[in-house]
């Protein structure tokens, strides 16, 4: 069956309608949740065309590849030789100097992506596909071929296209990265889409409920409070032990400030993301410092003289080399497990004020709304490949069954890439 025809059906399968932020899927127990109809009104999706999203009638892709300046070598989202402490840019490489976003250019709420357009690693009008994601996180932030491939497809799959692997790093541009240019197939949200690969507990975005719906853009004192925690925490430094202590703060000011808050297994992913601030961002990773200059730098954050800090574009540092070992599915499992394990969190969600609900798996490993205290990086790789070829809760649409030929595509780019973790692989 072609795709086409497929995904038009999938895209008129009739919603669920109860709590639409999260899906009555297989392997969650939704029973508690459904006891309270009264909340279901404050769970929506943002839908329909984004008039306010730019549009850049020049698209110009990623600065083409350069024998000159390799470095990780990677072409057209093919395995780089992850050995990195390379300078980027490299003395000399005009075409990935900093390049500031004009008014029609996309950014989102990603630092890492919204650098990698600044500096032309990804098509500098925000729109990217696959293989411009593949090998901008491996050439610019040397990650391993295995968690960039992760990485883009996860992000494609959730918010971009499948059939022409292209994605909005900011907001809706489905009329530039669908198939389907009228949206009649759905929207495309791009990475602003709220709890996919966005969600509450953001280190520097508010909660979408908290702020009228804007969970993508940056705010200064967020930053300055992360800053304030490494000062308390490390002198200074945004290390691992900051970050852990940063985001065990910021789960607690959502649960207690957000009555629609949602922490569902997804939210690994954003434990993740934040160990890129001290074993990607500094110069060599995690052999340098993840010091002010260097995050605020790559946070485009800047002090404005009352205890808070402005947004400019976010950039490399100058004179920044990536780190010399690449970083995979099993480190960024590891750093995952570092951070639940100093502070515990449970996963579910609030049903109103003060009144939350613990989620429960039936494919394992959360219970009671917990991990294992015995969680290990393998057992966190193996539920990250869960998360991205089963149907579990994380987003504020309805999530209906994969179309199997969308899920095979999934599976094609990343059974691969997990073949040798011992993670049992779902076939179709």
């Amino acid at each position: 069956m072609m795709l086409l025809p497929l995904l038009v059906l999938a895209h008129h399968v009739p919603s669920i309608a109860a709590w639409p932020w999260i899906a009555n899927a297989p392997g969650i127990d939704l029973s508690a949740m459904y006891a309270h109809p009264e909340n279901f009104p404050n769970q929506r999706r943002q839908t329909g065309l984004d008039p306010t999203c730019p549009f850049n009638p020049d698209h110009p892709g990623a600065a083409p590849f350069d024998p000159q300046y390799p470095y990780t070598g990677s072409i057209d989202g093919l395995p780089g030789t992850g050995i990195g402490g390379i300078q980027v840019p490299a003395p000399g490489d005009t075409a990935h100097a900093f390049t500031p976003p004009g008014p029609n250019d996309i950014r989102g709420p990603c630092p890492g992506m919204n650098t990698a357009a600044n500096h032309n690693f990804l098509s500098h009008d925000g729109i990217t596909n696959l293989a411009e994601l593949v090998s901008a996180q491996q050439n610019l932030y040397n990650l391993h071929f295995d968690l960039a491939t992760f990485i883009a497809v996860r992000a494609i799959a959730l918010d971009g296209d499948v059939v022409t692997t292209k994605l909005s790093i900011g907001c809706d541009a489905t009329e530039r990265t669908s198939i389907d240019p009228t949206g009649t197939l759905g929207r495309e949200p791009g990475l602003n889409a709220h709890n996919k690969f966005e969600g509450d507990t953001s280190l520097t975005r508010r909660d979408y409920f908290l702020n009228n719906g804007d969970a993508f853009t940056f705010q200064g004192d967020m930053f300055a409070d992360m800053y304030r925690v490494a000062n308390e925490t490390s002198n200074g430094l945004f290390d691992r032990d900051t970050i852990a202590v940063y985001r065990s703060q910021r789960y607690d000011e959502s649960l207690a400030e957000n009555p629609n808050f949602y922490f569902g297994p997804k939210a690994l992913l954003l434990y993740g993301a934040a160990s890129f601030v001290y074993n990607v961002f500094p110069v060599f990773g995690p052999e340098g410092d993840a010091d002010i200059d260097t995050i605020s730098t790559f946070f485009g954050a800047v002090p404005n003289g009352s205890g808070g800090y402005d947004h400019v574009p976010e950039r490399i540092p100058e004179n920044w080399s990536n780190r010399r070992t690449a970083y995979g599915l099993l480190e960024i499992g590891s750093e995952i497990a570092y951070q639940y394990g100093r502070f515990p969190k449970l996963f579910g969600g609030n049903v109103g004020t003060n009144n939350f609900l613990a989620l429960n798996t039936t494919f394992g490993l959360i219970e009671n709304g917990t991990l294992p205290n015995e969680v290990t990086a393998k057992d966190l790789v193996c539920l990250l490949y869960q998360l991205a070829v089963d149907n579990v809760p994380g987003t504020v649409a309805n999530e209906a069954e994969l179309p199997l030929e969308v899920l095979t595509w999934v599976l094609t780019q990343i059974n691969p890439i997990f073949e040798n973790t011992g993670c049992p692989l779902k076939i179709t």
